[in-house]
């Protein structure tokens, strides 16, 4: 186990930076997670035992992000290898944060902005709009602290070894994308849809799981022409012709759409659809805090992902298929297509068995079936599928390079 050289700079982890960038409106497909097998946790000081603990707390949320189930932490060879932890340690750094306390965010701000509330409210203020005086205002900014943490990086090869001897799904960092409405309304029965910029508490909760579970998610930048596809109506009422509709221009792979509602008893009342694969399912939201109400949608269509994609290496289900690519015009363009295709989790071996012009084949070596690695590269917009050649049964798959 290597020590990382310490940095002073904060520290801004590899794949918060990757999910902030899924936010921009783009043709989403699948997007690559990076930082699957890091994480960085709190600890009180550097001493043995809290090492070892936070070595432990922090492969508990990897191998949850790696496989996208939490219900895999339950399994005797999971539990072997948290209880092992440091041994699939491959390097540490410790580093500093200014943070401000959730106990004290809580008690000093406002967690949640109701679609009626549309006063902007400064520093200064009191909910009720009175002036405060010095003494007041320092007590209404929350106090930040200095927290230590440490960032652990595990080592990939020996994690994967150990989730496929014990039959475990791993899921591959290229994922499936989630684009999120959502409808709110107050306990007076005004709707506005979500935004960053007023519904920050649920936008950053929402953004927190999905770092956490190495899920891409996106969110509509609400211009004129998403309010002019979709209003907070339509919405409420999970019309799912109007969502999908609206959200074509995303490209994502799946839509999940709620609608909130707060009670005058401070309860959080709602309904869920979530859309993929040309299928649409609804279910019930209820909870006494915004944390309960929006866990429960995001676990669940994470775990839906994560098993429609991972995949268990079996030598039994070994199978072949031949990749013809068009398109690829040089060496550049050789090497980025070689890349790209060993680093698909489901192909085992890569050769080379024809060249003709702007044509390359490759013989594929699976882990799977061809059609599992079809939906894989669905994914993806590198490659275009050239279906009329196509014939994913046999085990010949026809794409354009396009990158």
């Amino acid at each position: 186990m290597k020590a990382l050289l310490p940095v002073m700079l904060k520290a801004v982890p590899t794949r918060s930076i990757v999910l902030s960038l899924l936010l921009l409106v783009s043709n989403a497909y699948g997007l690559p997670v990076a930082g699957i097998y890091s994480e960085r946790v709190p600890v009180a000081n550097e001493s043995d035992a809290e090492r070892s603990q936070a070595f432990k707390n922090a492969l508990q949320i990897v191998v949850v992000r790696a496989t996208g189930e939490q219900r895999n932490l339950s399994h005797p060879a999971v539990q072997d290898a948290l209880e092992n932890a440091q041994s699939y340690v491959e390097a540490i750094r410790y580093f500093s944060e200014t943070v401000i306390p959730a106990s004290t965010r809580q008690a000093n701000v406002p967690q949640l902005a109701l679609p009626g509330d549309t006063v902007e409210r400064s520093v200064d203020e009191n909910p009720d709009g009175l002036m405060l005086d010095q003494d007041q205002q320092r007590q209404a900014v929350p106090a930040a602290i200095e927290q230590r943490f440490i960032e652990v990086e595990f080592s990939s090869v020996l994690i994967e070894r150990m989730l496929a001897d014990a039959q475990i799904p791993l899921w591959g960092s290229n994922r499936p994308s989630v684009l999120i409405w959502m409808a709110l309304q107050d306990e007076s029965g005004n709707r506005s849809l979500m935004t960053s910029d007023i519904n920050n508490d649920i936008v950053d909760h929402i953004k927190g799981f999905a770092d956490a579970r190495g899920l891409p998610v996106l969110f509509p930048v609400l211009d004129f022409e998403d309010r002019r596809n979709l209003s907070a109506d339509l919405v409420w009422r999970l019309d799912e012709e109007a969502i999908r509709t609206a959200s074509l221009r995303y490209g994502a792979d799946s839509i999940l759409t709620g609608r909130l509602h707060f009670t005058s008893s401070g309860e959080l009342v709602g309904l869920w659809q979530f859309q993929f694969q040309g299928d649409s399912e609804t279910f019930d939201g209820f909870s006494t805090d915004l944390g309960g109400y929006l866990n429960g949608p995001l676990e669940r269509v994470t775990a839906q992902l994560a098993q429609y994609f991972a995949i268990l290496p079996d030598a039994d289900l070994a199978a072949s298929a031949i990749l013809r690519v068009d398109g690829i015009s040089d060496l550049q363009d050789y090497s980025a297509l070689i890349a790209y295709v060993g680093g698909l989790g489901l192909v085992d071996s890569v050769t080379t068995s024809q060249v003709a012009g702007e044509r390359l084949e490759l013989r594929l070596g699976l882990v799977g079936d061809p059609q599992q690695l079809y939906e894989l590269i669905a994914l993806d917009r590198d490659l275009l599928p050239i279906k009329s050649s196509m014939d994913v049964s046999s085990g010949l798959l026809h794409y354009r390079w396009t990158r």
